[in-house]
């Protein structure tokens, strides 16, 4: 027991276990896994403390309209994972499969055609924008209607939007961290984003500054953060891996291209999937049903966001054994991270049933009463699923893709149906039902089926690719 408690908190050790047996590579696996998952823990608590610090002081600062055009440039941030088409998880995927197989020029490419594509996106984002600026009314866009808000609405657009586009290519460092399993260093940087975020919205208030002021702090100090990363990573930590044209080949870019973009589609059709539920209460049973639904579901959300944190390491670490051939260490993984998953997720759900009444009166008082069969139909959801985001870490780091995108697209298109068929039978929790009932219909058991022969091939290859593990390659430097 004692050996086991001191081999779990060896697992947080800033120094690495010899990686030349596979007993060494495993316990390496675990303790990046341990690492990332703990500083990507502790970048979400400062983000979501960075958020509630700072809603209360803009709110009282910019009054209710130019309030309401701040959170919604705010929340225009979520779409910077559409923004690059899967390219950058292309990356991640590519990069994970090479670091396996010890293969420094591969890396060199993938990083380097990345980068160069998605500086390209940038370009045409930040070309298109300006083509359109002078020409859009963006005060009706935010149908605000004081001068100070019609006034700011464009210049602080214009903020965000080149803060945005900008972010897409610095962002492949933190991907290739991940790829590489020290996404710990990349989760480190989000911290010190986040911090400067919050502190440069304070002092713009502090200094009567306007809203372009302020959008500039939310989005360009998680952009100064990131440059940071990469000039650290690329010059001092990793310099072999800058990004160089002439590193930049078309096979690769078709390889990370075509990854990305099965990963673009299935994060398109997750979202459709997953996010439609207020939209479909709205139409169906009015605006004012949507709170009784949205509130509960924001709880029991917090089981997804703490497993995806934890589990999400899992992914790169998966790609660098099966490319080493590690059936073994995977096998036991994959078992083990989907019963910790269930066990977590059923756990919390149950007391979450029992409590949430209570929890959800000391957040909003009495203006959402929360139904015990939608508490119930949450929490057999998150159950569920855990097993479906445990499942998903192997699958991309196996880069079974395609099979997810075949699932997914089925899964979303009867998710809605049954949700709009459900919602005006049983009310609100006909949503949670509908996806529930597709999800475990076309995506578990098809998954069920599939992951067999999938572990078998996985054995097959180990047996044919396990050899010594060979010296790492890089490149030769060349020029830009």
């Amino acid at each position: 027991m004692r050996d086991r408690l001191r081999d779990r908190l060896r697992s947080f050790s800033l120094t690495p276990f010899e990686q030349q047996t596979p007993e060494g590579r495993a316990k390496e696996r675990h303790r990046r896994v341990a690492l990332t998952a703990a500083a990507a823990a502790l970048a979400k608590l400062l983000s979501v403390t960075a958020a509630l610090i700072s809603i209360p002081l803009t709110l009282q600062y910019l009054g209710v309209e130019r309030f309401g055009m701040w959170m919604t440039i705010s929340s225009l941030i979520a779409m910077l994972a559409f923004a690059d088409f899967g390219i950058a998880n292309g990356v991640l995927s590519a990069v994970a499969d090479a670091h396996g197989r010890d293969d420094g020029a591969a890396i060199q490419r993938f990083v380097s055609s990345g980068f160069f594509m998605l500086s390209g996106i940038a370009l045409v984002l930040i070309g298109g924008f300006a083509a359109v600026y002078a020409h859009v009314p963006w005060h009706a866009v935010f149908n605000v209607q004081t001068e100070l808000a019609r006034t700011e609405s464009g210049p602080a657009l214009a903020v965000f939007g080149v803060c945005f586009a900008l972010a897409i290519p610095l962002a492949v460092v933190q991907r290739v961290q991940m790829g590489l399993q020290q996404g710990f260093t990349a989760s480190l940087w989000q911290c010190v984003g986040s911090v400067f975020a919050l502190s440069g919205v304070i002092v713009a208030i502090e200094l009567q500054a306007g809203l372009p002021w302020l959008v500039l702090a939310l989005a360009g100090a998680p952009l100064l953060a990131a440059a940071g990363n990469s000039l650290h990573f690329y010059c001092y930590a990793r310099p072999e891996l800058r990004p160089r044209w002439c590193w930049a080949t078309a096979e690769a870019a078709r390889r990370v291209a075509a990854i990305g973009g099965l990963f673009f589609v299935l994060q398109l059709t997750v979202a459709l999937a997953f996010t439609s539920d207020s939209i479909v209460i709205a139409q169906l049973l009015g605006a004012s049903a949507v709170a009784q639904y949205a509130v509960p579901e924001k709880l029991f959300g917090l089981i997804t966001l703490a497993l995806a944190m934890v589990l999400a390491p899992l992914w790169p670490a998966y790609g660098e054994a099966l490319a080493r051939g590690d059936s073994a260490w995977v096998r036991y993984t994959l078992r083990n991270s989907i019963l910790t998953a269930v066990g977590i997720a059923a756990s919390v759900s149950v007391a979450l049933v029992i409590l949430a009444p209570a929890i959800l009166h000391l957040w909003v008082g009495i203006a959402v009463v929360p139904q015990l069969v939608l508490l119930i139909a949450l929490a057999v959801w998150k159950v569920v699923e855990s097993v479906g985001i445990a499942s998903a870490m192997f699958l991309n780091g196996a880069r079974v893709v395609r099979f997810q995108v075949l699932c997914a697209v089925p899964t979303a298109l009867c998710a809605v149906f049954l949700k709009v068929t459900l919602v005006p039978q049983i009310g609100v929790s006909g949503v949670v039902w509908g996806t529930l009932i597709a999800y475990v219909g076309l995506t578990l058991l098809p998954l069920a089926f599939k992951a067999p022969s999938l572990l078998r091939a996985i054995d097959r290859k180990a047996q044919v690719t396990a050899m010594p593990t060979p010296p790492v390659r890089f490149e030769k430097y060349g020029s830009f």
